[in-house]
């Protein structure tokens, strides 16, 4: 066949071209061209990989497709003249039939893109649409979930607008959520230990009130054990934005062990505009774990930890106190009910702004210690802070009260400073820079002060830095760091009284590559007496086929020049809910002690279960748990279960309704809307098929969420979203009811006809404009090149519709209207046939 001749037919068959409708999960839809013949289905390459953002170059004459799949290494190319496609180094021998060129594109059939590539094509020929599921990480969903992160940080900038605002509410009072778990555990020759645990959450008074009762078998019921709190939050009071009573978070100087029972007042809001800056964050939990980073309860970045359970991130600093909040998920899904919260040392306030924080109370130890304390700050400039304040503890023998004054500032764009000094404590220096080359380095100076008692050590001076860098290729990412820690402190057993030294460092490589993780640590520490300890941990983690992970640990100690231990684990997936694990570890000093364990994990969908068992030399442990949550709303009566924590947090309740009088509010009669479709941008999202509702859970309390509504699901073209994106605050422990009204739109079409006297023939490019019975224009509309006009959008009512005047003008003609009326239907009214007659103005 020449290169200049296109398919017409295959195998004596003509194909037809029809639009078909393709759904990617996670992605989206859409309406392309494709190609039929008999029940097989032939998909455009070059439209699919377009919207995949899957790199391809279309050669002019359409007989050759190449580009790489989703990796620049993986190349391929699909070549219709020689019929084969040549993916990753290997070729792919097709039939004559399975592409398909014609003028404008070239086309594949739908199987091969599941043989190669793994795109798995569904097509359903009675509905003509085409599913295509995927294990792979597509371009697309990867720019999606980096357009998440990206909104989210502009969300912290405030850069984010939505087109409908739901103001809060502050109900008297209403119960929520309860959390709810049992933890046994059982060593051999020992009694049973159980623990049981119910979390509250209500709203009282306006405001959140978090409750956690705690039961230990072996242990009196102590009162300092539970947890009780009220927290009213309101970002629009420019006096007060929060207040706390009950156990409250001191943020002391002073050690302080035990809770706090007092109140607290802040004029600090939760949320803030804008960051500035990053500050590089790291630590290590369990490894390949995915931790979570929210700053002011916003989920602004998550990344998963290698082989030792390293992680690192770039912190977003904003302006104003911040709350750095990290979450930790199992790689299974569970989720660690523990959260961490972080100090950054670096406080900005924008110019001219003034924050304050108050703490008042009684700490729960033993001797009933009264404590205050008073932090105040105000931003000098864009670039500088002070800020001061008065700490105060009746437990302290020698200095009840300790004044206080702070300042943090930023040179250029790369050097940030923080300086802290607590009269007859301590003085304190923090400085952080960061190279162009990303190789940041952390200084912190601590200089106490002799014979304080404030603080619960006896040092003399603290000294830290850490140098780190992060790595970036196509195949590799690596984290490296540096950390050398000194402290100073007397030497009691010298009648001197000489300074001792104790000095400790830290080499860490993390690199992940491929199905790899991998982590080396070096750990050193130098007391004054020299005899230095020094080991290194290696461990790796290899995912394998099957839903298999495999994590070998080791452990080598330089002084006995041998390994000191050995660790291996081996975990499965079980139905994307649960895991087993095996695991066994040896300590090849200290009497070779060696323990076997096994444990299962197991997520329903109203509750999750754990259970291990180790065994170490004569004596077997275990450890079982249940642990779940209940979520309530009395406006919908609902009485939900769930598989994680739900106490502190709130969520909505999303009910579509038909608006068939376009009025933007429900009347009676108005019936649901089934079909709608949302995203949000943290929850968990359940779709109620009965009511057609949608409940969000799991949503942080009195941090505003943006809901994006997509209409894409709706059976009806008629059926209409005026408003489709939604900004509303979660209120801690409720549900909020979002009614959502989806206007039921009438369409009208014609023909604009140009009349010379002679002959009717259609005008093109002629501006319609439609006015209701006040004259109002409510919509226009353009002709196309036959006259031929429509538009949908138009709510129940009488409208005119007519040529524009100043166009008409500008072209020396007039023209003639029509009226029409749509009426209220629940399929939404059509009217059609409308005709407008142009002539020349005989002036």
């Amino acid at each position: 066949m020449a290169d200049t001749i296109f398919d017409k037919q295959v195998d004596g068959e003509y194909y037809d071209e029809v639009a078909i409708t393709l759904h990617v999960p996670r992605i989206g839809s859409l309406e392309i061209q494709a190609l039929i013949i008999g029940q097989q289905l032939y998909l455009p390459i070059n439209e699919l990989f377009d919207f995949l953002k899957i790199r391809n170059i279309v050669s002019p004459d359409f007989d050759l497709v190449q580009g790489f799949f989703v990796y620049p290494k993986d190349n391929y190319f699909i070549d219709k003249t020689n019929n084969r496609i040549v993916y990753r180094y290997n070729n792919y021998a097709l039939n004559p039939g399975d592409l398909i060129r014609t003028e404008s594109n070239l086309y594949l059939k739908s199987d091969y893109f599941g043989k190669v590539f793994g795109l798995e094509c569904v097509f359903n020929f009675r509905s003509l649409t085409v599913t295509l599921n995927t294990k792979i990480e597509l371009p697309a969903i990867r720019e999606m979930k980096l357009e998440i992160m990206r909104r989210n940080i502009s969300k912290l900038k405030g850069e984010r607008k939505a087109d409908t605002i739901i103001q809060r509410n502050f109900p008297l009072f209403h119960v929520g959520m309860a959390d709810w778990s049992v933890i046994s555990s059982h060593q051999t020759n020992r009694r049973t230990s159980t623990r049981g645990y119910l979390g509250i959450g209500a709203i009282a008074a306006g405001g959140e009130l978090n409750l956690g009762l705690n039961y230990f078998s072996d242990e009196k019921i102590n009162l300092r054990q539970q947890f009780y709190q009220w927290r009213y939050v309101n970002n629009d009071n420019s006096a007060m934005k929060q207040a706390t009573a009950g156990k409250v978070f001191a943020q002391s100087v002073a050690s302080v062990f035990a809770p706090v029972i007092g109140v607290q007042f802040s004029n600090t809001p939760t949320t803030y505009r804008r960051s500035f800056g990053t500050y590089i964050l790291s630590n290590t939990t369990e490894p390949e774990w995915t931790v979570e980073l929210y700053v002011n309860n916003i989920l602004v970045n998550y990344t998963k930890t290698d082989a030792s359970g390293f992680y690192s991130f770039e912190v977003p600093m904003v302006y104003g106190n911040s709350i750095v909040k990290l979450r930790f998920y199992g790689p299974w899904g569970e989720e660690r009910t523990s959260e961490k919260f972080i100090t950054v040392p670096f406080n900005f306030i924008p110019l001219g702004q003034f924050e304050y924080n108050v703490t008042g109370g009684v700490v729960e130890n033993n001797e009933k210690s009264r404590y205050a304390k008073a932090n105040l700050n105000y931003g000098l400039g864009s670039w500088i802070t002070i800020g001061g304040g008065m700490e105060y503890l009746s437990s302290i023998a020698n200095l009840k009260t300790m004044p206080f004054v702070n300042a943090s500032m930023r040179v250029g764009s790369h050097l940030l400073f923080s300086a802290e000094h607590n009269y007859g404590v301590r003085s304190k220096l923090t400085a952080s820079y960061r190279l162009p080359s990303n190789l940041q380095v952390d200084v912190n100076y601590t200089k106490y002060v002799p014979g304080q008692t404030a603080i619960r050590n006896n040092y003399f001076s603290e000294k830290k830095i850490v140098l780190s860098m992060p790595f970036r290729s196509n195949k590799l990412t690596a984290f490296s760091r540096f950390t050398l820690n000194q402290f100073i402190f007397p030497n009691d057993n010298s009648l001197l009284k000489e300074k001792q030294k104790n000095t400790s460092a830290e080499l860490l490589f993390s690199a992940v590559i491929k199905n790899i993780s991998s982590n080396l640590t070096t750990f050193a520490v130098l007391g004054s007496q020299g005899n230095p300890l020094v080991y290194t941990n290696l461990s790796f983690t290899f995912r394998l086929p099957k839903g298999l992970r495999f994590t070998p640990q080791a452990q080598y100690e330089y002084k006995q020049k041998k390994l000191s231990s050995v660790r291996a684990v081996v975990e499965k997936n079980i139905f994307n809910r649960g895991f087993i694990n095996l695991a066994y570890e040896k300590t090849l000093v200290n009497n070779n002690l060696s323990s076997a364990t096994i444990g299962l994990r197991y997520n329903f969908s109203f509750a999750q279960t754990f259970f291990s068992a180790t065994r170490n030399r004569n004596a077997v442990a275990s450890t079982q748990l249940v642990s779940g949550s209940f979520l309530y709303d009395g406006k919908s009566n609902y009485l939900g279960t769930g598989n994680q924590t739900n106490v502190g947090k709130g969520g909505f309740i999303i009910s579509p309704f038909l608006d068939l009088n376009c009025n933007g509010k429900r009347d009676a009669g108005e019936p649901k809307a089934y079909g709608l479709k949302l995203r949000v941008r943290s929850g968990r999202i359940e779709h109620n098929i009965k009511d057609t509702s949608i409940r969000i859970t799991g949503l942080e309390a009195n941090t505003n969420y943006f809901i994006e509504l997509d209409k894409s699901g709706f059976d009806n073209v008629a059926w209409q979203l005026k408003h489709q994106t939604i900004s509303v605050t979660v209120e801690p422990n409720n549900f909020k009811l979002i009614e959502v009204a989806v206007a039921v739109a009438g369409e009208v079409s014609g023909t604009v006809y140009y009349n010379n006297g002679k002959t009717k023939n259609g005008l093109g490019r002629i501006i319609v404009n439609i006015f209701d019975t006040n004259n109002m224009l409510v919509a226009k509309t353009i002709t196309e090149e036959d006259g031929y006009f429509s538009y949908m959008g138009l709510a129940p009512g009488k409208y005119t519709s007519g040529i524009d005047a100043v166009q008409m003008k500008k072209l020396s003609m007039k023209s003639s209207s029509s009226t029409f009326t749509i009426l209220q239907n629940i399929d939404g009214d059509v009217v059609e046939g409308l005709e407008i007659v142009v002539v020349d103005d005989g002036k």
